[in-house]
């Protein structure tokens, strides 16, 4: 299993801080993103840092699945972001492995995982936990926990992540300037 995937979000996050260093607060949350810069613009990119929460949703045995911008840098996606957005399936067994990953990465407050979607808060990064039931334009987004691809973290632990062209067509389907920028861009990687 390689770690290049891995090693790209990493150096992503390295980037995050850099630019984000001298940033001062302006009390703008992820969830009030606008469409075209998304939430690398707001607060939610302060102290950015995905990986407790990918490591403890590993360890509690979830099979979530990194969609969004995230999945995107994964893949080679040079734009940053400030959130951290999982698809996963909606059934009990996997509520309960994300409930664990949610408190062992000091969520106060745990979400109500019987929605289709809903926003979380760890320690480091924030974003959405989807399900298949949420509306995705005419896309079926269930094939895409099976065809999910995975990276071993150098600190060994395992991430799922969207494969290319399923995370493209999500875009695509998502229909916002800023999907359809980073489709394109994905597109391009491709090749």
């Amino acid at each position: 299993m390689s770690q290049t995937a891995a090693l790209r979000l990493r150096q992503a996050i390295a980037r995050t801080e850099d630019a984000t260093r001298e940033r001062i607060p302006i009390g703008r949350r992820p969830e009030e993103a606008d469409d075209l810069l998304g939430t690398f613009a707001t607060d939610g990119a302060l102290g950015f840092d995905p990986f407790p929460f990918l490591q403890a949703i590993h360890e509690a045995g979830s099979r979530a699945v990194v969609i969004g911008q995230v999945a995107g840098i994964m893949h080679g996606s040079t734009e940053l972001t400030g959130d951290l957005d999982l698809l996963w399936d909606g059934t009990p067994d996997e509520a309960h492995a994300l409930r664990d990953a949610l408190a062992s990465c000091e969520c106060t407050e745990l979400p109500d995982l019987d929605r289709s979607q809903v926003g979380y808060r760890v320690t480091g990064a924030s974003g959405d936990l989807c399900t298949p039931a949420l509306p995705w334009g005419a896309m079926d987004v269930t094939p895409c926990l099976a065809s999910a691809e995975t990276t071993r973290d150098p600190a060994g632990f395992t991430i799922r992540y969207a494969a290319l062209d399923d995370l493209i067509r999500m875009r695509r389907a998502l229909g916002r300037p800023k999907d359809h920028r980073r489709a394109d861009e994905l597109a391009r990687l491709r090749t």
